[in-house]
């Protein structure tokens, strides 16, 4: 196994985790802005407040996107199993 071929396996593997977590760790990141000018306008500091919402918006998006996401980790983990006799040989 060359390093060329562990760095293009590691390059493969860091892009499908941005991909998978990329849906959740937006949505909680718009959630928190939009939850965070609301306390500030209105000056509530709850901190429930900003935590409920995120979870809500979370679990919506993965249910939404769930199924792309674990589409998208079994093709990878397809590919990679395949490779493996090229990998090794």
């Amino acid at each position: 196994m060359t390093p060329q071929a562990v760095l293009t396996l590691v390059e493969h593997a860091l892009m499908v985790c941005v991909l998978v977590a990329a849906p959740l760790l937006l949505t909680a990141l718009a959630v928190g802005l939009v939850v965070s000018i609301f306390q500030a306008a209105t000056q509530i500091n709850e901190m429930t407040l900003s935590f409920i919402p995120k979870l809500l918006a979370m679990f919506a998006v993965l249910v939404l996107a769930g199924p792309w996401m674990l589409t998208t980790l079994v093709d990878y983990v397809q590919r990679l199993f395949a490779s493996i006799p090229q990998l090794v040989g």
